[in-house]
């Protein structure tokens, strides 16, 4: 597959989770009467993974974030030269989806932008949870999706289940962290919503860089042992 539809379609399918996944949390989730709540965002973020999965994993395997690129890339299963133009795709992407988002909800009478669907930790924590609280659950939990990626998309398994095994993995990893961190387990997201956030939320910024990317290139490690003989 030429590099650049691999691009185009990492640049739709991150735009689609930050619209989707944040739009979730800040349309709907504390609508009167009618909200989503903290289960409808946790699945929202789990159907744009999987709905687009479906949809680009065939053009460009659907990484939708940086950690999972280099997740990938560490466990052998994607090339280097394609690494960093991905990262800048699924950054593009993502910033366009909460650019537009900023536009509709600045829309409203009497909207404030607030931490605007960001991540962080201590004041900016949803429950208040501390700097090693959060950067413990955004690595570990990042690691347990890309292991969850690399295993449904090896080779002996059922690969038409895979976005469904994404997808559900990912809405678990929201139930567990959005009391934490409101959860990041991507950097591209965390970006995106920090640079419209007026909480400060850029000023944390690092840790849902460093912790996911740790955490993945942890899991691609431990995967290139433990299923080398799959794929």
């Amino acid at each position: 597959m030429d590099l650049s539809k691999k691009l185009i379609a990492e640049f739709i399918g991150t735009f689609w989770l930050v619209f989707a996944g944040c739009g979730s949390a800040l349309i709907s989730a504390g609508f009167p009467n009618l909200g989503i709540g903290f289960l409808g965002v946790a699945l929202a973020f789990g159907l744009t993974v999987l709905t687009m999965a479906y949809a680009i994993g065939h053009i460009s395997g659907c990484h939708l974030n940086p950690a999972v690129s280099i997740g990938l890339w560490t466990a052998n299963r994607f090339e280097t030269k394609e690494l960093i133009p991905y990262i800048v795709a699924q950054l593009a992407g993502a910033i366009l989806g909460a650019t537009l988002l900023y536009l509709i909800v600045s829309g409203k009478a009497g909207f404030e932008i607030g931490g605007f669907a960001s991540n962080g930790y201590g004041k900016l924590s949803p429950a208040g949870y501390g700097l090693t609280s959060a950067f413990l659950t955004e690595a570990v939990l990042t690691f347990m999706f890309l292991f969850i990626i690399l295993g449904s998309t090896s080779k002996k398994a059922p690969s038409a289940l895979a976005p469904v095994a994404i997808g559900l993995g990912l809405t678990l990893i929201h139930l567990v962290s959005i009391p934490v961190t409101n959860t990041s387990v991507n950097p591209a997201r965390s970006t995106a919503a920090a640079i419209f956030a007026e909480n400060g939320a850029i000023t944390q910024l690092w840790l849902f860089w460093v912790a996911p990317i740790i955490g993945a290139v942890i899991a691609g490690i431990i995967w290139r042992w433990l299923g080398s003989s799959e794929d």
